[in-house]
Order: C-alpha cells, then sequence, then structure tokens
C-alpha cells in the first residue's frame, strides 16, 4: 500500500508569478516524529518526479524487467526514504517539471540565488499550510546540481529565523548526494578518477600531469602537448558512461534537448511560442509541454547567463562555512565520472575542517557499503561517505545501503543541540 500522496502548487514571488510544483509523502513510519525533509534534484531543471521515482528515494520505482511497449511499469520500492522521513519533492526552479510562471518575468530573472530564494518562500508558505509539520525536524537534501543552490538556501533559513520570520523553522541539517560544488575542482578531478579506475594508462596520466600541470578544464590551446594529451584521454572516456562507468553507454533515439546545439531559429521560434501562450493565458500542461522539449534549450540558456547567477560555487562554500550549528551529510557513488568523489573530497577539505575519524570502510549486512570520513567544527559537523558501487545518483544503484545511511544518520542526530559526543554512526 502506497503512503499517503499529496500533490499542489506553492505560489512565490511576487503576486505569486511563479508557480511551484511538489509532491508531498508521508513517513511510512511515524510522520508527527520522523523528519522532514525538502527534496531537490539537481540539473539545473530535474523534476522531483525523478527523485521521487527515477532515483529509488521515493516509494515507487521503475519495473524494468515487467515492462512492455512504451509505457514503464512501477512497482513498490522496499528502500524509499520514506521509511524513515516525511519528503517534499519540489520541482525547482521555475520551468522545472510542472512548476511554472505566469509572466515572462518570472522566467527571464533565473538564476540560482533567486532559485533559492523561491524555494525559501516555498518552504514557508508550505509549513504555514502544514502546521503540524513545524515540530519536526526539518533537513534540506538534495543532489547533484543541488550542491550548489542547497546552501544557500539553508542560509536563507538560517538567516530567517534569526530575523524572527514566521514560521521559525527546525532546522537541523543537510545531505548532498554527489554534489557539484565547484566546476573547475569536480571537471579536473576527472582526470585522476579515470587513471584510479583504469580508463587512461598510468602513461597518459603521467603525461597529461607533466603538460597539463592539473588543469584540464581551462586549457591554453596553444599547448601543444596538453591539448594532444587530452585527445587522447576523451578517445579513451568517450563511450563511457560517466553517470555510472559499469553500467552500459546508451544513445538516444531522438536528439538529447540538454546537449544539442544551439539553434537560433528555434529559440526564436520558441520564445514566440511561450509570449502567445502566456498572453492568452494558457495552464500549466502547455507550457510544461513546452518545458520539456525543446524550450528546455531557452531555459537553459536563461539560467546561465541570468542576472544573478552563481554557478562557481562560492556561495556554497561560503555558506557551509558559516552554517557550523548544523549536521551534513554528503554521500558519493565511488563510480561517478560526472562529479567524482576525489572532486567532492578535495573540496570539503579545502573547508579546513578538523578530522574526528579517518577514511574507514562502514557495513550493510556484514558487507563493505562504503568508507567514511567524519569532520567537525565546533558544532559543525559534517560525515562524507562513499557508497560502493553507487553512480551519480547513488540510490538508484545501491538503494539499500543508501536508505540504511540515512537511517542511521538520522537516528544518530536526533537534535544538533543535543549533548551526543561526536562518534561514529555508520
Amino acid at each position: 500500500m502506497l503512503p499517503q500522496l499529496e500533490t499542489g502548487y506553492v505560489g512565490v514571488g511576487d503576486l505569486d508569478d511563479v508557480q511551484l510544483f511538489y509532491y508531498f509523502i508521508e513517513s511510512e513510519g511515524s510522520p508527527e516524529h520522523d523528519p522532514l525533509v525538502l527534496w531537490l534534484t539537481g540539473g539545473p531543471g530535474c523534476s522531483g518526479f525523478s527523485g521521487l521515482v527515477y532515483e529509488s528515494i521515493g516509494p515507487l520505482s521503475f519495473d524494468y524487467a515487467n515492462s512492455t511497449g512504451n509505457k514503464p511499469q512501477l512497482k513498490l520500492n522496499p528502500y524509499s526514504w520514506t521509511k524513515v522521513a516525511n519528503i517534499i519533492f519540489i520541482d525547482a526552479p521555475v520551468g522545472t517539471g510542472y512548476s511554472y510562471a505566469r509572466t515572462w518575468e518570472g522566467y527571464s530573472n533565473m538564476s540560482d540565488t533567486l532559485s533559492a530564494a523561491e524555494t525559501y518562500q516555498f518552504l514557508r508558505k508550505w509549513l504555514m499550510d502544514h502546521p503540524n509539520f513545524l515540530n519536526n525536524s526539518l533537513y534540506i537534501a538534495g543532489d547533484s546540481y543541488s550542491g550548489i543552490v542547497l546552501p544557500i538556501i539553508v542560509q536563507e533559513i538560517s538567516d530567517g529565523n534569526e530575523d524572527g520570520l514566521h514560521p521559525r523553522m527546525n532546522i537541523q541539517g543537510y545531505v548532498l548526494g554527489n554534489p557539484v560544488t565547484d566546476l573547475d575542482v569536480d571537471y579536473n578531478y576527472k582526470v585522476p578518477f579515470a587513471f584510479r579506475k583504469a580508463l587512461i594508462s598510468d602513461e597518459l596520466y603521467q603525461s597529461m600531469k607533466r603538460n597539463c600541470k592539473g588543469e584540464y578544464v581551462s586549457v591554453d590551446p596553444n599547448n601543444a602537448l596538453c591539448v594532444d594529451d587530452l585527445d587522447q584521454y576523451n578517445e579513451c572516456i568517450t563511450d563511457i558512461n560517466t553517470a555510472q562507468i559499469l553500467e552500459p553507454f546508451c544513445t538516444v533515439s531522438s536528439p538529447n534537448p540538454m546537449e544539442s546545439k544551439w539553434d537560433p531559429n528555434d529559440l526564436s521560434v520558441n520564445i514566440l511560442l511561450l509570449l502567445n501562450s502566456l498572453g492568452h493565458g494558457v495552464g500549466v500542461t502547455i507550457i510544461s509541454s513546452l518545458i520539456f522539449g525543446q524550450m528546455i534549450k531557452l531555459f537553459k540558456l536563461l539560467f546561465m547567463f541570468g542576472t544573478e547567477a552563481s554557478r562557481t560555487g562560492r556561495d556554497a562554500i561560503r555558506a557551509y562555512q558559516l552554517h557550523i550549528h548544523l549536521i551534513v551529510l554528503i554521500y558519493s557513488g565511488d563510480h561517478d565520472m560526472a562529479i567524482p568523489y576525489l572532486g567532492t573530497v578535495a573540496w570539503i577539505e579545502s573547508l579546513n575542517l578538523t578530522v574526528e575519524s579517518r577514511w574507514k570502510p562502514w557495513f550493510v549486512n556484514g558487507q563493505i557499503a562504503g568508507y567514511k570520513v567524519e569532520y567537525a567544527y565546533k558544532k559543525y559537523q559534517l560525515t562524507f561517505t562513499t557508497i560502493k558501487g553507487g553512480g551519480h545518483t547513488a540510490p538508484e544503484y545501491r538503494p539499500e545501503e543508501c536508505l540504511a545511511m540515512i537511517s542511521r544518520w538520522f537516528a544518530f542526530y536526533p537534535s544538533v543541540v543535543s549533548n551526543t559526543i561526536f562518534t561514529t554512526f555508520l
């Protein structure tokens, strides 16, 4: 039997111009006592439905083995995080999934900081409409690109609490899976990751280090030796599934709108279509169809060049350093080459936290499920853990291990204001 499901919209921004869609699923355990989690999927622009079903965070998953034709079947997910938490899956930023704006301005000013502010407004209004969850421990969670936006949301919550805004949120911590932190750091660590996983030779790796001097993203085109090494590197990894290097590399039957080249004619047509739709008051169905189709190109363009863009991770790092009274869990599937765990570890170490517990294994059913390191600074506590065999969306590939991870983490940290000694939880 499915747990209770609620869907709806919450208006944010001027005159509720932006309408953010959400799915809410109550905990299968004790809804009145279990944590409340706001889940953001990455992208930017991935629907909350992806986390709910595709990534095995929610109570349903695709039944690939028994699906026929063009309609995939669904099945109950025995490793849903709703076993231990109430979860809101949000379609954010605006233009994602079923979320939409009533005016052109609602789309044209998109950015990380604005998305974080709108998500904070969403959460405030949602809690006003659901006051029975005000006392539940609140966690903000997400994966991939959420690593940039999510800490800014936590900063908004903290600032709102300090300013006495109603309702006061019982924020306890946040969770990030395979997070984007600083894109230059993340992408530069793809090369050492490829070497560690035997995707490139030792000879090529040593040559790349020597000729590129550790910089594989912003490469000087006049550095012929480095450019040649990168060509050899790309030849080795082009047909690798970077989201999970052990999985087959798949080509889509139709062009991928997120990766296809920009076509000014397509953009012009879609802009006109959107403006025409908005002018005639067409509802969410048509707008969403545009967003899911070629309109995603415009969405991505506007987000990348928004007036308040914050895509480098500087805001995220600052937010992490400020939130010393919260607990943080960062997990990485160790077979993810899209955002390699090596870059995440390097980014965490740049925060200059104290290592409380060095790299060691953790177990599920008597087997090593991954490795973990625990950090602390005063009341700020951060645990980094790998998920052995996990990919970019780790729970998708290792659902049982990830449920064990989050369950133990919630159980070990019932409240950050407690006097619990910081020891191991896995």
